[in-house]
Protein backbone atom coordinates (compact mmCIF):
# COMPACT_ATOMS: atom_id res chain seq x y z
CA UNK A 1 0.00 0.00 0.00
CA UNK A 2 2.81 2.46 0.48
CA UNK A 3 4.26 1.82 -2.36
CA UNK A 4 0.67 2.54 -3.94
CA UNK A 5 -0.42 5.74 -2.00
CA UNK A 6 3.21 6.97 -2.79
CA UNK A 7 2.64 6.85 -6.77
CA UNK A 8 -0.64 7.98 -6.47
CA UNK A 9 0.98 11.05 -4.67
CA UNK A 10 3.47 11.80 -7.20
CA UNK A 11 0.85 11.35 -10.25
CA UNK A 12 -1.28 13.47 -7.87
CA UNK A 13 2.19 16.08 -7.34
CA UNK A 14 1.11 15.99 -3.64
CA UNK A 15 2.58 15.70 -0.48
CA UNK A 16 1.45 13.83 2.56
CA UNK A 17 1.33 10.40 4.77
CA UNK A 18 2.52 7.75 3.16
CA UNK A 19 -0.01 5.21 3.92
CA UNK A 20 -3.28 7.26 4.68
CA UNK A 21 -5.29 10.28 2.58
CA UNK A 22 -6.01 13.22 4.28
CA UNK A 23 -9.80 13.84 4.68
CA UNK A 24 -10.61 15.75 1.29
CA UNK A 25 -8.50 13.23 -0.36
CA UNK A 26 -10.55 10.19 0.97
CA UNK A 27 -13.46 12.15 -0.32
CA UNK A 28 -12.19 12.61 -3.01
CA UNK A 29 -11.16 9.08 -3.57
CA UNK A 30 -14.43 7.73 -2.30
CA UNK A 31 -16.41 9.56 -4.67
CA UNK A 32 -14.47 8.51 -7.98
CA UNK A 33 -14.68 4.37 -6.41
CA UNK A 34 -18.76 5.21 -6.61
CA UNK A 35 -18.25 6.15 -10.08
CA UNK A 36 -15.95 3.32 -11.37
CA UNK A 37 -18.20 0.78 -9.77
CA UNK A 38 -21.64 1.96 -11.13
CA UNK A 39 -19.92 2.00 -14.32
CA UNK A 40 -18.63 -0.98 -14.38
CA UNK A 41 -20.68 -3.85 -11.51
CA UNK A 42 -24.09 -1.97 -12.43
CA UNK A 43 -25.21 0.47 -15.31
CA UNK A 44 -21.50 -0.89 -16.82
CA UNK A 45 -21.37 2.17 -19.02
CA UNK A 46 -17.67 1.99 -18.43
CA UNK A 47 -17.16 -1.54 -19.59
CA UNK A 48 -14.75 -1.33 -22.47
CA UNK A 49 -14.31 2.56 -22.06
CA UNK A 50 -10.80 4.27 -21.54
CA UNK A 51 -11.38 5.29 -17.94
CA UNK A 52 -7.47 4.33 -17.62
CA UNK A 53 -6.91 7.65 -19.12
CA UNK A 54 -8.50 9.37 -16.87
CA UNK A 55 -6.22 10.69 -13.95
CA UNK A 56 -9.17 10.63 -11.89
CA UNK A 57 -10.37 7.02 -12.08
CA UNK A 58 -6.98 5.63 -12.49
CA UNK A 59 -6.17 7.16 -8.96
CA UNK A 60 -9.20 5.64 -8.00
CA UNK A 61 -8.30 2.33 -9.51
CA UNK A 62 -5.10 2.53 -7.95
CA UNK A 63 -5.72 3.15 -4.72
CA UNK A 64 -9.21 0.74 -4.09
CA UNK A 65 -9.39 -1.96 -6.85
CA UNK A 66 -5.71 -2.70 -7.47
CA UNK A 67 -5.03 -4.03 -3.89
CA UNK A 68 -8.23 -6.38 -4.57
CA UNK A 69 -7.28 -7.60 -7.84
CA UNK A 70 -3.83 -8.01 -6.43
CA UNK A 71 -5.03 -10.25 -3.50
CA UNK A 72 -7.34 -11.94 -6.12
CA UNK A 73 -4.76 -12.71 -8.29
CA UNK A 74 -2.15 -14.25 -5.75
CA UNK A 75 -5.41 -16.26 -4.70
CA UNK A 76 -5.53 -17.74 -7.74
CA UNK A 77 -1.98 -18.00 -8.99
CA UNK A 78 -1.85 -20.03 -6.17
CA UNK A 79 -3.55 -23.02 -7.17
CA UNK A 80 -0.85 -23.28 -10.01
CA UNK A 81 1.23 -26.25 -9.69
CA UNK A 82 5.22 -24.36 -9.23
CA UNK A 83 6.22 -21.17 -10.59
CA UNK A 84 6.05 -19.62 -13.77
CA UNK A 85 9.34 -18.59 -15.36
CA UNK A 86 8.19 -15.99 -18.13
CA UNK A 87 4.37 -13.98 -17.60
CA UNK A 88 2.37 -12.02 -19.57
CA UNK A 89 -0.78 -10.14 -17.96
CA UNK A 90 -2.73 -8.66 -21.32
CA UNK A 91 -5.27 -5.50 -20.87
CA UNK A 92 -3.40 -5.26 -17.19
CA UNK A 93 -3.77 -1.63 -16.47
CA UNK A 94 -1.50 -0.24 -13.97
CA UNK A 95 -0.36 -4.21 -13.61
CA UNK A 96 -1.94 -5.69 -10.45
CA UNK A 97 -2.05 -9.39 -12.28
CA UNK A 98 1.39 -8.70 -13.33
CA UNK A 99 2.75 -8.19 -10.23
CA UNK A 100 1.12 -11.05 -8.26
CA UNK A 101 2.82 -13.19 -11.06
CA UNK A 102 6.30 -11.52 -9.85
CA UNK A 103 5.53 -11.72 -6.28
CA UNK A 104 4.20 -15.84 -7.12
CA UNK A 105 7.83 -16.35 -8.09
CA UNK A 106 8.03 -15.40 -12.01
CA UNK A 107 11.28 -14.19 -12.98
CA UNK A 108 9.73 -12.16 -15.54
CA UNK A 109 6.90 -10.09 -16.02
CA UNK A 110 5.19 -8.23 -19.18
CA UNK A 111 2.04 -5.98 -18.69
CA UNK A 112 0.64 -4.85 -21.79
CA UNK A 113 -1.94 -2.44 -21.98
CA UNK A 114 -4.04 0.31 -24.64
CA UNK A 115 -3.14 2.79 -22.09
CA UNK A 116 0.05 4.66 -21.92
CA UNK A 117 -0.97 6.56 -18.84
CA UNK A 118 -1.39 2.91 -17.09
CA UNK A 119 1.59 1.81 -17.76
CA UNK A 120 3.16 4.64 -16.82
CA UNK A 121 1.90 4.34 -13.48
CA UNK A 122 2.43 0.27 -13.60
CA UNK A 123 6.59 0.72 -13.98
CA UNK A 124 6.32 3.18 -11.55
CA UNK A 125 4.77 0.88 -9.05
CA UNK A 126 7.26 -1.70 -9.68
CA UNK A 127 10.02 0.70 -9.31
CA UNK A 128 8.55 1.53 -6.01
CA UNK A 129 8.16 -2.03 -5.06
CA UNK A 130 12.03 -3.35 -6.45
CA UNK A 131 10.36 -5.36 -9.07
CA UNK A 132 11.37 -5.21 -12.22
CA UNK A 133 8.04 -5.05 -14.91
CA UNK A 134 8.18 -4.67 -18.95
CA UNK A 135 5.60 -2.93 -20.56
CA UNK A 136 4.00 -3.03 -23.93
CA UNK A 137 1.27 -1.63 -25.62
CA UNK A 138 -1.99 -3.69 -26.41
CA UNK A 139 -5.81 -3.05 -27.47
CA UNK A 140 -7.38 -6.01 -27.69
CA UNK A 141 -10.71 -4.07 -28.91
CA UNK A 142 -8.74 -2.99 -31.93
CA UNK A 143 -6.92 -6.41 -32.65
CA UNK A 144 -3.43 -5.01 -31.62
CA UNK A 145 -0.60 -7.52 -31.92
CA UNK A 146 0.49 -9.55 -29.22
CA UNK A 147 4.25 -9.08 -27.51
CA UNK A 148 5.89 -11.69 -29.36
CA UNK A 149 7.32 -15.07 -27.51
CA UNK A 150 6.06 -18.23 -25.19
CA UNK A 151 5.04 -17.54 -21.58
CA UNK A 152 4.48 -20.10 -19.01
CA UNK A 153 1.57 -17.84 -17.63
CA UNK A 154 -0.89 -15.34 -19.58
CA UNK A 155 -3.28 -13.88 -17.22
CA UNK A 156 -6.37 -11.52 -18.30
CA UNK A 157 -7.79 -9.58 -15.16
CA UNK A 158 -10.99 -8.30 -15.44
CA UNK A 159 -10.87 -7.79 -18.88
CA UNK A 160 -12.91 -10.34 -20.99
CA UNK A 161 -15.64 -8.51 -20.08
CA UNK A 162 -15.25 -5.59 -21.31
CA UNK A 163 -14.15 -6.87 -24.75
CA UNK A 164 -16.91 -6.80 -27.48
CA UNK A 165 -19.70 -5.77 -24.38
CA UNK A 166 -23.03 -5.85 -25.96
CA UNK A 167 -22.32 -7.74 -29.62
CA UNK A 168 -24.45 -10.57 -30.66
CA UNK A 169 -20.77 -12.39 -31.05
CA UNK A 170 -19.17 -11.60 -28.00
CA UNK A 171 -19.21 -14.97 -26.50
CA UNK A 172 -17.44 -16.25 -29.90
CA UNK A 173 -15.02 -13.31 -30.12
CA UNK A 174 -13.55 -13.81 -26.85
CA UNK A 175 -13.46 -17.38 -26.93
CA UNK A 176 -11.23 -17.31 -29.82
CA UNK A 177 -9.18 -14.62 -27.88
CA UNK A 178 -8.13 -17.42 -25.12
CA UNK A 179 -7.91 -20.23 -27.69
CA UNK A 180 -5.42 -17.95 -29.83
CA UNK A 181 -3.62 -17.24 -26.37
CA UNK A 182 -3.17 -21.40 -25.83
CA UNK A 183 -0.43 -20.80 -28.29
CA UNK A 184 1.40 -18.91 -27.04
CA UNK A 185 2.22 -21.39 -23.83
CA UNK A 186 5.23 -23.31 -23.05
CA UNK A 187 4.22 -26.92 -22.03
CA UNK A 188 2.48 -27.12 -18.93
CA UNK A 189 1.95 -23.16 -18.23
CA UNK A 190 -1.31 -21.90 -17.59
CA UNK A 191 -3.61 -19.10 -19.25
CA UNK A 192 -5.63 -17.37 -16.13
CA UNK A 193 -8.65 -15.47 -16.49
CA UNK A 194 -10.08 -13.76 -14.16
CA UNK A 195 -13.78 -11.59 -13.96
CA UNK A 196 -15.94 -9.90 -11.69
CA UNK A 197 -18.68 -12.21 -9.65
CA UNK A 198 -21.34 -10.25 -11.05
CA UNK A 199 -24.23 -12.67 -12.06
CA UNK A 200 -23.28 -11.31 -15.93
CA UNK A 201 -20.00 -11.30 -15.98
CA UNK A 202 -20.11 -15.15 -14.70
CA UNK A 203 -22.05 -16.29 -16.76
CA UNK A 204 -20.33 -14.62 -19.85
CA UNK A 205 -17.28 -16.28 -18.44
CA UNK A 206 -18.88 -19.72 -18.52
CA UNK A 207 -20.07 -19.38 -21.33
CA UNK A 208 -17.17 -18.72 -22.94
CA UNK A 209 -15.67 -21.84 -21.17
CA UNK A 210 -18.36 -23.80 -22.85
CA UNK A 211 -16.98 -23.04 -26.19
CA UNK A 212 -13.45 -23.89 -25.48
CA UNK A 213 -14.37 -27.33 -23.60
CA UNK A 214 -16.34 -28.53 -26.68
CA UNK A 215 -13.02 -27.73 -28.51
CA UNK A 216 -11.19 -30.23 -26.36
CA UNK A 217 -9.39 -27.34 -24.04
CA UNK A 218 -8.92 -28.34 -20.33
CA UNK A 219 -9.72 -26.59 -17.35
CA UNK A 220 -7.49 -27.00 -14.74
CA UNK A 221 -9.81 -25.06 -12.15
CA UNK A 222 -12.14 -24.50 -10.71
CA UNK A 223 -14.04 -26.92 -13.08
CA UNK A 224 -13.85 -30.40 -12.39
CA UNK A 225 -16.61 -30.95 -14.83
CA UNK A 226 -15.67 -31.46 -18.22
CA UNK A 227 -19.05 -31.09 -20.08
CA UNK A 228 -21.59 -27.89 -20.54
CA UNK A 229 -21.54 -25.79 -17.11
CA UNK A 230 -24.03 -27.41 -14.76
CA UNK A 231 -24.72 -23.33 -13.69
CA UNK A 232 -25.74 -22.19 -17.15
CA UNK A 233 -29.05 -24.33 -17.08
CA UNK A 234 -30.98 -21.84 -14.88
CA UNK A 235 -30.75 -18.38 -16.04
CA UNK A 236 -30.98 -17.09 -12.13
CA UNK A 237 -27.74 -19.25 -11.68
CA UNK A 238 -23.94 -18.39 -11.79
CA UNK A 239 -20.71 -20.03 -10.36
CA UNK A 240 -18.22 -17.88 -8.39
CA UNK A 241 -15.33 -17.90 -5.86
CA UNK A 242 -14.90 -16.44 -2.43
CA UNK A 243 -12.11 -16.03 -0.21
CA UNK A 244 -11.84 -14.97 3.06
CA UNK A 245 -10.07 -11.88 3.11
CA UNK A 246 -8.47 -8.67 5.55
CA UNK A 247 -8.96 -5.89 3.45
CA UNK A 248 -5.72 -2.78 3.91
CA UNK A 249 -7.08 -0.53 6.50
CA UNK A 250 -6.77 2.45 3.76
CA UNK A 251 -8.79 0.03 1.56
CA UNK A 252 -11.53 -0.30 4.13
CA UNK A 253 -11.64 3.25 4.61
CA UNK A 254 -12.27 3.92 0.54
CA UNK A 255 -15.27 1.38 0.83
CA UNK A 256 -16.84 2.86 4.02
CA UNK A 257 -16.28 6.21 2.33
CA UNK A 258 -17.70 5.01 -1.17
CA UNK A 259 -20.53 2.91 0.70
CA UNK A 260 -19.37 -0.25 -0.64
CA UNK A 261 -19.22 -3.55 1.31
CA UNK A 262 -15.96 -5.34 0.96
CA UNK A 263 -15.11 -8.04 3.84
CA UNK A 264 -14.43 -11.04 1.18
CA UNK A 265 -12.43 -11.19 -2.27
CA UNK A 266 -15.43 -12.70 -4.86
CA UNK A 267 -14.74 -13.41 -8.35
CA UNK A 268 -15.13 -15.63 -11.34
CA UNK A 269 -11.98 -17.54 -12.74
CA UNK A 270 -10.83 -20.10 -15.18
CA UNK A 271 -7.06 -21.45 -15.48
CA UNK A 272 -7.08 -23.23 -18.81
CA UNK A 273 -4.15 -25.62 -20.04
CA UNK A 274 -1.93 -25.34 -22.90
CA UNK A 275 -4.17 -27.07 -26.31
CA UNK A 276 -3.57 -31.06 -25.82
CA UNK A 277 -2.90 -30.90 -22.31
CA UNK A 278 -5.36 -32.31 -20.05
CA UNK A 279 -5.38 -31.55 -16.50
CA UNK A 280 -6.35 -33.42 -13.95
CA UNK A 281 -7.43 -36.58 -15.49
CA UNK A 282 -11.05 -37.19 -13.95
CA UNK A 283 -12.83 -39.05 -16.30
CA UNK A 284 -15.02 -42.01 -14.94
CA UNK A 285 -13.94 -41.03 -11.58
CA UNK A 286 -16.99 -40.46 -8.99
CA UNK A 287 -17.94 -38.98 -5.76
CA UNK A 288 -14.96 -36.02 -6.29
CA UNK A 289 -16.68 -32.34 -5.90
CA UNK A 290 -15.83 -28.79 -5.80
CA UNK A 291 -17.84 -26.89 -3.43
CA UNK A 292 -19.83 -24.00 -5.30
CA UNK A 293 -22.52 -22.66 -2.75
CA UNK A 294 -21.87 -21.58 1.35
CA UNK A 295 -22.95 -23.77 3.77
CA UNK A 296 -26.86 -24.36 3.51
CA UNK A 297 -28.23 -25.29 7.19
CA UNK A 298 -31.96 -26.71 6.89
CA UNK A 299 -33.97 -28.56 9.80
CA UNK A 300 -30.87 -30.18 11.37
CA UNK A 301 -29.07 -30.95 8.14
CA UNK A 302 -26.05 -29.43 6.44
CA UNK A 303 -26.10 -28.82 3.06
CA UNK A 304 -23.95 -27.95 0.12
CA UNK A 305 -23.32 -28.23 -3.46
CA UNK A 306 -21.13 -29.88 -5.14
CA UNK A 307 -19.79 -29.96 -9.27
CA UNK A 308 -17.77 -32.79 -10.09
CA UNK A 309 -17.20 -34.93 -12.46
CA UNK A 310 -21.16 -36.24 -12.02
CA UNK A 311 -21.88 -32.95 -12.83
CA UNK A 312 -24.21 -30.12 -10.33
CA UNK A 313 -25.27 -31.92 -6.97
CA UNK A 314 -26.80 -31.20 -3.94
CA UNK A 315 -24.80 -33.13 -0.72
CA UNK A 316 -26.43 -33.32 2.36
CA UNK A 317 -25.22 -34.98 5.95
CA UNK A 318 -28.14 -34.72 9.26
CA UNK A 319 -26.22 -33.55 12.28
CA UNK A 320 -26.97 -36.73 13.95
CA UNK A 321 -24.32 -38.36 11.43
CA UNK A 322 -21.28 -36.28 11.90
CA UNK A 323 -18.67 -38.17 13.31
CA UNK A 324 -14.78 -38.69 12.65
CA UNK A 325 -14.82 -39.84 9.52
CA UNK A 326 -17.36 -37.04 8.28
CA UNK A 327 -15.97 -34.56 10.45
CA UNK A 328 -14.18 -32.36 7.42
CA UNK A 329 -17.85 -31.94 6.01
CA UNK A 330 -18.59 -29.80 9.10
CA UNK A 331 -16.35 -26.97 7.60
CA UNK A 332 -16.22 -26.51 4.09
CA UNK A 333 -15.94 -23.73 2.54
CA UNK A 334 -16.80 -22.48 -1.15
CA UNK A 335 -14.10 -23.90 -3.27
CA UNK A 336 -12.55 -26.30 -1.05
CA UNK A 337 -12.47 -29.73 -3.44
CA UNK A 338 -13.21 -33.11 -1.48
CA UNK A 339 -13.78 -36.91 -2.22
CA UNK A 340 -16.97 -38.49 -0.77
CA UNK A 341 -17.60 -42.17 -0.55
CA UNK A 342 -20.91 -44.16 0.73
CA UNK A 343 -23.55 -42.06 -0.25
CA UNK A 344 -27.17 -42.49 -1.45
CA UNK A 345 -29.19 -40.50 -3.66
CA UNK A 346 -31.70 -39.21 -2.52
CA UNK A 347 -33.93 -36.31 -3.57
CA UNK A 348 -32.29 -33.62 -5.58
CA UNK A 349 -28.22 -35.24 -4.96
CA UNK A 350 -26.96 -37.32 -2.21
CA UNK A 351 -27.04 -38.20 0.97
CA UNK A 352 -23.98 -38.65 3.23
CA UNK A 353 -24.75 -41.49 6.86
CA UNK A 354 -23.41 -42.77 8.90
CA UNK A 355 -20.90 -44.97 6.97
CA UNK A 356 -20.08 -41.82 4.52
CA UNK A 357 -16.66 -40.99 4.63
CA UNK A 358 -15.27 -37.33 3.26
CA UNK A 359 -11.85 -36.53 2.76
CA UNK A 360 -10.34 -32.90 2.26
CA UNK A 361 -8.25 -32.96 -1.25
CA UNK A 362 -7.68 -29.57 -1.67
CA UNK A 363 -8.59 -26.38 0.15
CA UNK A 364 -9.97 -23.41 -1.36
CA UNK A 365 -7.43 -21.44 -3.21
CA UNK A 366 -4.67 -24.56 -2.98
CA UNK A 367 -3.10 -26.67 -5.93
CA UNK A 368 -5.62 -29.48 -6.89
CA UNK A 369 -3.80 -32.84 -6.60
CA UNK A 370 -3.12 -34.93 -9.72
CA UNK A 371 -6.04 -37.36 -9.82
CA UNK A 372 -5.71 -40.20 -11.88
CA UNK A 373 -8.12 -43.08 -12.51
CA UNK A 374 -7.47 -45.91 -10.14
CA UNK A 375 -6.07 -49.07 -11.73
CA UNK A 376 -8.86 -51.93 -12.60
Amino acid sequence: MPALVATWRQARRREGPEDALLPAELREVGAAVRRLSLGLTRERELAGARYMDDPELLGAYLLFYWPISYAQGRQVLGELVGEPHRALDLGAGPAPLAMAALDHGAAEATAADRSDRALDVARVIAAKAGRSLHTARWDGLAGGELPEGSYDLITLGHVVNELWTGKDDASSRRAALLEGLLDLLRPGGSLVVVEPALRETSRGLLEVRDRLVSRGIAVRAPCLFRGACPALEKPTDWCHAERGWSPPPLVQAIADEAGIHKQALKMSYLILSPKGEAWPELEGRQGIFRIVSEPLHVKGRLRYIGCGPEGRIGLALQAKHLGDATAAFRDLVRGDVIAVEQTEEKGDGLALGPSSVVRRLASAGAPLPHLRRQPE
